[in-house]
């Protein structure tokens, strides 16, 4: 037996020998079943960083960021919605992973001579990096994503300041228009599938990439008015050279397929067989109260209707509470000074109203089961994992012609105002099917061109549903909406940013510590210290704004 033993040992030995003698360490180290960065084809890791790109665009916007705009509240599991609660672990990893893929598109393409997808992926870096500094501060930028280098300067970055960063963008935009100005007939392998936003259209991203250029212009223009004023006029001026997404068609924009709870609306009740994601949301009364007295058409489409209005009677006998003909009716001493809300049509959850919201407006059955039949839940599209008006929207043709009617508003060479700011009206209101609304909707009083940045700002505000981002930024920017916080939240005014992250904080603590003695502490934020939501960012720094 010991003699056989022997034999096989040393058939193996020399088989393996053989297989060495073959190749080399380098290619026994390749994955057989997967693809090397070296030889990846950009093609095949696009559509990861486009698809997880609008999903963080979505749930940004339509989940904590809404609270803070009050789109929308919650009545259970609310803190960090409509309180502001958010503790100091708000992470930026997932943004870095998605802007290392991004990288290995940009390389791979530059290797190949793929100028299409060298110009989408500039577009893409520039959208990641425009939210982590819109939304932290300073932040890792000339130095990040070489962590595979070793060195100690790659593994723990510097933080580049928010100018640095907001100008690279721009040059990376004005690189990434370059790129993209050539018909699709120009290009070799484009693949449309592979593009979830366009596919394959260069003359649409080519758009989205100078759209951008005006979203972060206009960001910087408290700031730097004159570089803002210079840039959004160059590109005004030459609309056949800097095309912009001026109408709803060629907004930026994917569809959520809903083949699984990974890819479906994060709402959606049918992967979430429960329902509470979806029960848990309801519409915040600002925004209602905003919206309700122009008769806006897109509340319909928003929002539900409640399902049991409350009528309050004096003519009732005391004691006296019951429902009929799908009406509560209630006597005034089972009221007593409890506020309550008797819109027949739309009830919305005031922002912060209390630590136990799931019992506004006389709820009889509060608690974390978020039924209240009494406040108007989201429409009942947002319950599916997929549907027409369900996308993810990342620039809006009515958020670019906001942008110019408050450019023109300003004095700057940005086109009519009012023109722009209609236009912007009426893009909205495209995009959720609502065109033939239009006419009646911007005659109305309250909705008719005033002349004001207020008003613009508002329209804004209410088009970014569920894109809160934009309206959270132009607050901190402009202070409008005038959005006042509610009694139980966290502070006494809106936040600003997101708290630096913990592991930040101590793995990379040299270079955290710079950019958190940085920022501004402020009155609001003396109890955090200054890395604090309520820490004014280089951004708003002696602007007076937004509070």
């Amino acid at each position: 037996m010991k003699k056989i033993t022997i034999k096989y040992t040393a058939i193996l030995t020399l088989f393996l020998a053989g297989l060495f003698a073959c190749k080399d360490l380098t290619q026994l180290n390749v994955n057989p079943n997967g693809v090397q960065p070296e030889t990846v084809n950009p093609n095949l890791v696009l559509p990861t960083v486009l698809s997880e790109t609008a999903k963080l665009y979505t749930n940004l916007g339509f989940q904590d960021v809404a609270g803070v705009v009050q789109h929308t509240q919650k009545d259970a599991w609310f803190g960090g919605h409509n309180d502001y609660d958010w503790g100091g672990d708000q992470s930026w990893t997932a943004y870095y992973d998605l802007l290392r893929n991004n990288d290995l598109v940009y390389q791979r393409s530059v290797a190949l001579n793929m100028e299409f997808q060298q110009g989408v992926a500039l577009v893409m870096k520039s959208m990641l990096f425009g939210l982590i500094t819109d939304l932290w501060g300073d932040a890792p930028y000339t130095n990040a994503l070489k962590g595979e280098l070793g060195g100690l300067d790659d593994i723990a970055p510097k933080y580049d300041s928010q100018d640095v960063i907001y100008a690279g963008i721009l040059a990376d935009l004005d690189k990434a228009s370059t790129l993209l100005s050539k018909p699709k007939s120009g290009y070799t392998s484009i693949v449309e599938s592979a593009d979830l936003y366009y596919a394959g259209d260069p003359t649409k991203w080519l758009k989205l990439a100078n759209s951008l250029k005006l979203r972060y212009l206009m960001r910087i223009s408290t700031k730097q008015p004159d570089v803002a004023k210079a840039g959004i006029e160059k590109i005004v001026a030459s609309p056949a050279q800097y095309p912009i997404i001026d109408d709803a068609s060629a907004d930026a924009t994917m569809a959520f397929p809903g083949n699984n709870a990974g890819d479906s609306w994060p709402s959606n009740a049918v992967y979430d067989i429960s329902g509470s994601n979806y029960r848990r949301i309801k519409m915040c009364s600002t925004l209602l109260k905003a919206m309700q007295p122009t008769n806006d058409p897109r509340l319909a489409i928003w929002a539900k209707k409640v399902e049991i209005p409350l009528k309050v009677d004096a003519t009732l006998p005391a004691g006296t509470d019951k429902i009929t003909s799908g009406v509560r009716y209630i006597s005034p001493d089972k009221v007593g000074t409890t506020p309550i809300d008797q819109d027949p049509n739309y009830v919305g959850l005031p922002p912060s109203i209390s630590q136990l919201p799931s019992g506004y407006n006389f709820n009889p059955t509060p608690g974390q089961t978020s039924v209240n039949p009494h406040v108007s839940y989201l429409n009942e599209i947002y319950k599916e994992a997929k549907g027409a008006l369900l996308k993810a929207r990342l620039v809006s043709a009515a958020e670019v012609n906001f942008i110019l009617a408050e450019a023109a508003q300003k004095g700057w060479a940005a086109g009519d105002a009012k023109t722009r700011y209609e236009n912007g009206v009426k893009a909205s209101l495209n995009a959720w099917g609502l065109a033939s609304s239009y006419n009646a909707f911007i005659a109305q009083k309250g909705v008719a061109y005033d002349g004001t940045q207020a008003q613009i700002l508002t329209q804004k505000w209410i088009s970014s549903w569920t894109s809160a981002t934009e309206a959270w930024f132009d607050y901190r920017r402009t202070g409008l909406p005038a959005l006042q916080a509610g009694p139980t939240a966290k502070r006494k005014v809106l936040p600003l940013r997101f708290y630096y992250m913990r592991d930040e904080l101590n793995l990379n603590k040299t270079n955290s510590g710079t950019a958190i003695e940085k920022l501004e502490i402020t009155a609001n934020s003396q109890a955090d210290g200054k890395n604090s939501a309520w820490s004014k960012q280089w951004l708003v720094q002696g602007t007076g704004k937004p509070w």
